[in-house]
């Protein structure tokens, strides 16, 4: 489980197309720091498993499920992602509950700067929008974040500086394609209500 509070951004160094998985090797720092093998970590808000390591990068195994769910398919070496360990029970929970199972991705259809802030909106598949409230929590590419509208088929979030320079999202451009796992509680209500 994590948070959505990105720890540092890393770069993809190689990825090894294994046929129905790859094997990606991505240049990391703070979050190798007590990471060993077989700890989680959060690529793009997708859960990875430490599969091996050295003192400045680690690599995971991704399956084919994750590949055809997520944005990790179209990564390329050189590519930034956000990173994160997997949260410990002793902390701050500093954004929303973020299991690193993404649900879907979207497409960044509009970027509005302003002197302060920038508006983004994301255009998504439209189940996906049914588990979205207004103010309420998403996860885009690791990133917790604030849900600021929302219709039928994208929403909105507005970024202010710190994480448009401590995340990718300050790097995005229209069209880019991003992960989206929406707030697994609206999920576990939707499924209690159809008993």
């Amino acid at each position: 489980m994590f948070t959505g509070i990105v720890e540092e951004k890393g770069t993809v160094e190689s990825i090894e197309d294994l046929g129905d998985a790859l094997k990606v090797r991505i240049a990391a720092d703070r979050v190798l720091t007590d990471s060993d093998l077989g700890a989680s970590i959060s690529v793009n808000g997708i859960c990875l498993t430490v599969a091996q390591r050295g003192e400045s990068w680690f690599e995971a195994d991704v399956m084919a499920e994750t590949m055809r769910r997520t944005s990790l398919a179209g990564a390329h070496e050189g590519s930034t992602v956000n990173l994160e360990r997997a949260a410990r029970v002793d902390s701050r929970l500093g954004g929303h509950i973020v299991q690193g199972h993404v649900d879907g991705t979207g497409t960044i259809a509009a970027i509005e700067p302003s002197e302060q802030w920038t508006v983004i909106r994301i255009d998504v598949p439209k189940n996906l929008t049914a588990y979205m409230v207004e103010k309420g929590s998403i996860t885009v590419d690791g990133v917790s974040l604030t849900i600021v509208s929302i219709a039928t088929d994208h929403f909105t979030i507005s970024l202010i500086p710190t994480t448009l320079t401590e995340t990718n999202l300050g790097s995005r451009q229209v069209g880019d394609v991003v992960n989206i796992e929406v707030d697994v509680l609206a999920k576990y209500v939707e499924k209690l209500m159809q008993r």
